[in-house]
């Protein structure tokens, strides 16, 4: 205020400074060169004042424009929604169906009938290995349990006539049997020479070729098979989250290679602690009908570890904090018609954090209108001026 009575003043003695006036037009007519030149000395003066003159005013506005100015800020405003959290876990894909077949018997492999990426079905021959004549050896076998048949029945009707003796009728039916063992037993060992598939799937890799000799053991694999279809992801989970992680939890699955994702449910939870990183495992199927999701393919997955029906969501960035380590936010009250309004500074208790935005536990109300842009510059009790 004394700025503007300082200014105020100046002004009048400003005014105070000017005299009688003639016209230009009546000097010029004199034509007095020192009267021409008085006249135009006195209005370069009066020019001088005018200027000083809005220069007063000049200051005299900024001064008063700046006691009437108020922060604009700009609010948004508090509402109950439903709130989803996740825990955000890293595992790789796996299969329980990715198996190497081995041979069950040695010898040359014949026939190799697959390809590497061949979709095959459960059972199917997918190689043979030369039999080393045990095919021949069981014709012959066939044909000494078919004698021994007829023998054993023929036996069998005499001794049903009581005719003959019971070591005959003995002798034959154990010849019999013998035989037939002998039969099943070679072709049970005939069937090894065939190598089938355990499951159905495709044929990832041909690690044998034809022709090659083969037999049981390490290091013989013959072909590598996967079931891209029974697919599951195994995360390691920390303890804390053992009671708000479990069977049946919804689980978004991302594929950072493939840059695609699906939403599944966990399948299994682990049931032993791991001391070392104090973790257990969740198991969870990744459905595959196209085939593109592969064995140990980097996943990314969130799992929904706890849900609020009626959450009060606000972002991180807004919340500050005291001295004492409490947060806080400001309020604005209902502004006026031009929309000014008055900040409260409250107090507030948050929760789970999800990407930019936090729960509110306590401090805020449906309906609050909550100062976002500008909140770092206004103090408690101020009033302010609210954007539309």
């Amino acid at each position: 205020m004394k700025k503007i009575l300082v200014i105020l003043m100046a002004t009048m003695g400003i005014y105070s400074c000017g005299g009688d006036e003639q016209s230009v037009a009546d000097i010029i007519s004199q034509q007095n060169l020192e009267a021409i030149r008085a006249k135009k000395n006195e209005i370069t003066a009066q020019q001088k004042n005018i200027d000083a003159q809005l220069k007063s005013l000049d200051s005299a506005i900024a001064i008063l424009g700046n006691e009437e100015k108020l922060p604009l800020v700009n609010t948004l405003t508090a509402k109950e929604q439903v709130f989803n959290h996740y825990l955000e876990l890293q595992g790789d894909v796996s299969t329980k169906q990715n198996v190497l077949i081995y041979p069950e018997m040695a010898g040359t492999l014949q026939r190799v009938y697959v390809k590497e990426g061949d979709k095959v079905t459960k059972g199917q021959i997918l190689a043979t290995i030369d039999d080393g004549g045990m095919s021949s050896q069981l014709d012959q076998l066939k044909t000494q349990s078919t004698l021994a048949k007829t023998t054993f029945e023929r036996q069998e009707r005499l001794w049903n006539q009581n005719i003959g003796s019971e070591i005959q009728y003995l002798q034959a039916k154990t010849n019999y049997e013998a035989a037939e063992n002998m039969v099943s037993q070679t072709e049970s060992q005939l069937r090894k020479s065939n190598i089938r598939a355990p499951f159905s799937g495709i044929i990832d890799n041909v690690i044998k070729d034809q022709g090659t000799v083969v037999a049981p053991g390490q290091g013989s694999e013959v072909f590598r098979i996967v079931n891209l279809s029974n697919m599951y992801i195994e995360v390691e989970v920390p303890e804390s989250y053992i009671g708000s992680v479990t069977k049946g939890k919804e689980a978004l699955v991302y594929f950072p290679v493939l840059g695609d994702s699906t939403i599944t449910k966990i399948r299994e939870t682990g049931n032993f602690i791991n001391p070392s990183n104090r973790s257990f495992e969740a198991e969870i199927p990744v459905p595959n009908k196209e085939g593109k999701i592969k064995p140990n393919l980097t996943a990314k997955v969130a799992i929904n570890d706890y849900t609020s029906e009626d959450a009060i969501l606000i972002p991180t960035s807004i919340i500050s904090e005291n001295a004492e380590g409490e947060q806080y936010v400001f309020v604005a009250e209902e502004p006026n018609d031009e929309g000014v309004s008055l900040v409260k500074r409250t107090i507030i208790t948050t929760g789970k954090t999800q990407g930019a935005t936090i729960e509110v536990l306590k401090g805020l109300a449906d309906g609050n209108r909550i100062i976002q842009e500008g909140a770092r510059s206004v103090k408690d009790g101020q009033k302010v001026k609210i954007k539309k």
